[in-house]
């Protein structure tokens, strides 16, 4: 049996939802000078590196981008750990899908090291049946899907180039 595979995202669709994810990262840290955007490896960093781009040529805010790569099978072996000090800081944790919720949940575990004044969460695509208690605050596209489906961000490694349903 053959898998049809459906685009949800083409790359113009993409940007454009980047765009606005972008003018709601402003709202969030309106006010603020910095912004600290943590993108979970690997898709969710380059996503984190568009966003961030867009997020600095609409407002003054500035992002410091850091990349947080861990073992999404096992996340519990070989925890991450982020040298910079995000005490007092706006944190925007960034992944390409949101899928159980779990690798989001362990990509906290290190930022809750310290003692953020405020921490969001970023996807580009948020599925709607979670099975950890995790809400995206700023979603590019909302999608339900059954179990068994599943979505796939593609990229080039510097831009991302569709979204489909498998």
């Amino acid at each position: 049996m053959t898998q049809s595979r459906t685009l949800i995202l083409s790359p113009e669709q993409i940007r454009l939802k980047i765009q606005r994810m972008a003018y709601q990262v402003w709202e969030k840290n309106a006010g603020r000078s910095e912004l600290i955007m943590i993108g979970i490896a690997d898709n969710g960093f380059v996503l984190a590196q568009l966003l961030a781009q867009q997020v600095e040529a609409i407002s003054p805010v500035k992002v410091q981008l850091i990349s947080l790569a861990f073992d999404k099978g096992t996340p519990l072996r070989n925890l991450p750990q982020i040298s910079e000090n995000l005490d007092g800081k706006s944190v925007l944790l960034v992944d390409d899908v949101a899928n159980s919720g779990k690798v989001l949940l362990y990509a906290l575990r290190p930022v809750l090291a310290y003692f953020p004044s405020q921490i969001n969460m970023a996807v580009l695509v948020d599925r709607k049946h979670k099975s950890y208690p995790v809400n995206p605050d700023i979603v590019g596209h909302s999608l339900s899907t059954t179990l068994q489906e599943n979505i796939t961000v593609e990229s080039d490694g510097t831009s991302l180039t569709g979204v489909y349903l498998d």
